[in-house]
């Protein structure tokens, strides 16, 4: 019974979130002919890098120079932590005293939901301006505790005194904000303020939503007013993107945006069947007369008049705007099935309605609901959405009011010391890749990580909160936690790497030879996991460093095969840095290095690793 139940939120989310991708447009990098003309310091470029440790203020000390009786000082031009080469791809600001222009597109918008990759070398500043007036601040934040409006991902304030005209700006709800020099990923759903014919704002601008590197840091934040440093002195149905400039260098690639509008469609006419009974499937009510049979002026769950083992038909009309492809998606904890013009759009248990083309008019539409778990509320939603729309609801509010079938989370913290939590993890949020002997480190810094007893290797770490752990506690749960924060996935591969071994195909939690040997705790609490692995014997251990800020790992390994190695680091892409450090999978996060062997890139076709010898302890860092 439980796998029935498929049409959860997060699911839902998940079907909706493909759909949307067909609606975007790319924002074409090849060069700048999408902006307005400015003074130079915006340029499109190849590729780019940004030194972590260099701040954009950086200046470097006087460098002695001369004989040694007499010493004079001279000032070097500081190495710049922002280098680039030509090509194209990338949009890069690299601004000075002469030119600094803000970036504006020569399209405009009202509501928008816009996607991109940010990369912000430290301590440097920037801006995205939705219409020109209201600003996603970008800044490097990266290991800020309590994160204001001015942080990245902040909705800037505005500069006025009078009360009537002030805006205090928004904070972000956490910082999910990256390293200086990583690629960042920001999407923003935005709407526009409404005005009446009499051109007097109804309706103040709103950021539906706003999320940083997969976190949603703003939820449906009304903006009454101007942020600071507009481009209008007032507030318009459409404006430009304007990207700010003035402030320090940043880049920006894989730029999408889409152009909403309401989807406009409307369910009329509605017609419904109730039958009593428990139902597990539609032919067990198909030839059963109604007990109940009515007409209702919104869709609802309600009509059956009870809160379990009822189905409901109901038949009307939908009134279709314009020719269209259009996407239906149900959320029901039971089960749903639509039907137009005879053709099966959703099918009960599937998590979202297929594609359909349908063109401007009226089209018959047939539903049927049944409520046959007992535990679960009697909830039913149906929305609707073309390409370039937002999904509107055809259900009345009371059917599927907000927060339904979500139940309150169980949240675990880490209190004033680390914490130790054991539980199934799914790989990537990969069902099919669920690790069965997990265990989650937290630490009171907030940068957390989750091992793996069954191969000796940190599956991912993160920066947040500690531990979701309602799949597993709540109801009948199913074992398995969720980290809460910016995750970062690594590798369910052994550490270990063996002389001869191909890693193409390990098979999950059966690494033959593979022993786990528990862990102990040092006075800190913080744990070093002990294990076998053909022969070999091994300890791993992990703290922070930088101010709690960059995770460290050392792996110390005895009487292993002669050529073993340790594997550091695994991703498509692994780039060696003029640093020294490691940049994998585009720069998604870094490794450094720290003990004194050398470490080779191995290129295993799709995959490449970062390898290190065994001699002595490895320790390394990640930093992102």
């Amino acid at each position: 019974m439980m796998k029935r139940l498929t049409f959860s939120l997060t699911l839902w989310l998940a079907a909706y979130a493909g759909w949307a991708q067909e609606g975007y447009k790319t924002l074409p990098l090849n060069d700048l002919s999408s902006f307005k003309a400015q003074a130079g310091n915006w340029m499109i470029v190849g590729d780019v890098t940004m030194d972590r440790n260099l701040s954009i203020h950086h200046e470097a000390p006087p460098v002695e120079t001369g004989k040694k009786k007499k010493k004079s000082k001279a000032t070097p031009e500081p190495e710049h932590p922002v280098k680039y080469t030509s090509g194209q791809g990338i949009l890069l600001n690299f601004n000075d005293d002469q030119k600094k222009d803000n970036l504006v597109t020569n399209w405009t918008h009202g509501d928008i939901e816009l996607e991109l990759e940010v990369m912000i070398p430290k301590g440097s500043n920037s801006g995205i301006y939705l219409q020109g007036n209201y600003e996603v601040q970008l800044l490097d934040s990266w290991g800020v505790k309590n994160p204001g409006f001015g942080d990245i991902g902040g909705i800037y304030r505005n500069w006025e005194n009078e009360p009537a005209k002030a805006y205090a700006g928004k904070a972000p709800r956490t910082n999910a904000a990256k390293a200086p020099g990583l690629w960042q990923t920001i999407k923003i759903s935005f709407q526009a303020p409404r005005f009446n014919t009499a051109g007097e704002k109804v309706e103040n601008a709103r950021f539906v939503f706003v999320e940083l590197n997969g976190v949603r840091i703003h939820d449906n934040l009304e903006v009454p007013r101007l942020t600071g440093g507009p481009i209008n002195d007032k507030e318009v149905a459409e404006g430009p993107l304007m990207i700010q400039g003035d402030h320090g260098p940043v880049a920006f690639r894989n730029i999408r945006y889409r152009l909403l509008k309401p989807a406009n469609v409307s369910l009329s006419g509605i017609n419904y069947e109730v039958f009593d009974g428990h139902f597990e499937s539609e032919k067990d009510f198909k030839d059963l007369k109604p007990t109940l049979i009515g007409s209702t002026e919104q869709l609802t769950w309600e009509v059956a008049k009870k809160d379990n083992e009822f189905a409901v038909r109901y038949y009307g009309a939908l009134e279709i705007p314009a020719d269209d492809t259009y996407k239906f998606s149900a959320n029901t904890g039971n089960a749903m099935k639509l039907v137009i013009d005879g053709q099966t759009i959703s099918n009960y248990y599937e998590r979202g309605g297929k594609p359909v083309k349908l063109t401007k008019g009226t089209h018959s539409v047939e539903i049927t609901y049944f409520k046959y778990v007992s535990w679960v509320s009697p909830n039913m939603g149906l929305w609707v959405e073309s390409s370039n729309s937002y999904p509107q609801a055809l259900h009345a509010f009371s059917s599927f009011p907000p927060a339904s079938n979500v139940a309150s989370p169980i949240i675990v913290e880490t209190g004033n010391s680390p914490r130790l939590l054991r539980a199934f993890l799914d790989f990537k949020r990969d069902r099919s890749q669920r690790l069965t002997h997990t265990i989650a480190v937290g630490d009171p810094a907030g940068l957390n990580y989750i091992y793996d007893m069954k191969s000796g290797s940190v599956v991912c770490l993160w920066r947040g909160g500690f531990i979701d752990a309602t799949p597993m506690w709540h109801d009948r749960g199913d074992g398995s936690f969720r980290p809460i924060g910016v995750v970062e996935y690594l590798t369910s591969k052994p550490t270990l790497v063996l002389p001869g071994q191909s890693s193409a195909n390990f098979e999950l939690n059966n690494i033959p030879d593979f022993r786990s040997s528990g862990y102990t705790l040092d006075g800190d609490g913080l744990p070093t996991f002990l294990y076998t692995y053909s022969g070999a014997s091994v300890k791993d251990k992990s703290k922070l460093v930088e101010e709690g800020k960059v995770f460290q790992r050392e792996v110390s390994v005895e009487n292993a095969p002669a050529g073993s190695q340790v594997r550091i680091a695994e991703g498509s892409q692994i780039r060696k840095l003029d640093n020294g450090a490691y940049a994998i999978d585009g720069f998604d996060y870094y490794i450094e290095l720290k003990s004194a062997q050398e470490a080779t890139i191995a290129d295993k076709g799709a995959t490449k690793e970062l390898l290190v010898p065994t001699t002595g302890s490895v320790v390394y860092q990640i930093v992102w």
